[in-house]
């Protein structure tokens, strides 16, 4: 008998226990502003999508591919990168100061989208009490290099630990500014366009979790924004309270929304391969030893 096919990451992995987190749609936003800041990626995006007609759409597209490759089988994940390296390949886009043209698969563009999410996913999960040693928090950065090559990146060429995360931003920064684009995605995501039911829904939910995701940015992301944020501490405050409600949503509920990724992954592989960060609690214990298993 054939053995389930458990994806490119399996059960065993931070990235598999840790995406089944609610956490990760303020990170998905968080991310999404973080973006924005680098003139040449985000003008790739807005050149060749209607951003403010479709920017739900792009954001569950967005969603979608990281829970295949997450929780999909391995020939689903393979398919997915090759998709999005197809789209990639043929896109363009144009300098209007100097008039010139490059691709959106610029290897250079795709490390700034992948360093950004990665950041993203690790910063407000950590900063909201997910319960990440810091060995973990490195493997999820290596293990997301499976991701970086999925997009068309060389995995050398891809930060393999936090520090060199870190590091990434600390050279890109001279590279990034508030540019027109990230103005919208900026306008946007403070005020997105919903029917007029949903007025009252966006300033209740969405408003609280875009504010969230945008006070989470690192300092040189507010510098450019140019609005001021509260301290680190008020922050990490506010993140820990939003992930204890969201945590506590039964998780049956929440993972039976569209898509279902980890309902299915769950479904091939069996009860034993649900999501928990009990499980990485449990491996810190063993790996680190008694009294140094702290969540970080």
């Amino acid at each position: 008998m054939t053995e389930p096919d458990p994806g490119l990451f399996g059960p065993a992995s931070v990235t598999w226990q840790m995406h089944g987190d609610p956490m990760m749609w303020v990170a998905g936003v968080r991310a999404l502003y973080l973006q924005a800041l680098h003139p040449r990626a985000v003008r790739g995006v807005m050149q060749n999508s209607d951003f403010r007609q479709d920017a739900w759409g792009r954001l569950m597209r967005t969603a979608g591919f990281v829970g295949t490759i997450t929780y999909g089988t391995t020939d689903a994940a393979e398919k997915a990168g090759a998709r999005v390296r197809k789209i990639h390949r043929l896109l363009k886009a144009t300098d209007p100061l100097t008039g010139e043209t490059y691709g959106v698969d610029d290897p250079d563009l795709l490390l700034w989208v992948h360093c950004a999410e990665v950041d993203s996913y690790l910063q407000v999960q950590r900063r909201s009490g997910y319960p990440l040693t810091d060995a973990q928090a490195d493997r999820y950065v290596d293990e997301h290099r499976t991701g970086a090559r999925l997009v068309g990146l060389d995995p050398d060429g891809v930060p393999a630990t936090a520090a060199q995360l870190a590091a990434y931003f600390v050279r890109v920064r001279p590279q990034l500014a508030h540019s027109p684009e990230a103005l919208d995605v900026d306008d946007f995501l403070r005020r997105p366009p919903v029917h007029p039911l949903l007025v009252p829904a966006r300033a209740v939910l969405w408003r609280r979790v875009a504010t969230l995701a945008y006070q989470s940015l690192p300092p040189f992301a507010h510098e450019l924004y140019g609005r001021p944020a509260p301290s680190p501490a008020i922050v990490d405050r506010r993140l820990r309270t939003t992930g204890t409600l969201l945590r506590a949503i039964p998780s049956r509920l929440r993972w039976k929304l569209p898509p279902g990724h980890i309902v299915h992954a769950m479904a091939r592989l069996g009860p034993g391969s649900r999501p928990t960060p009990y499980k990485l609690k449990r491996q810190a214990a063993i790996l680190d030893g008694p009294g140094r298993a702290q969540p970080q």
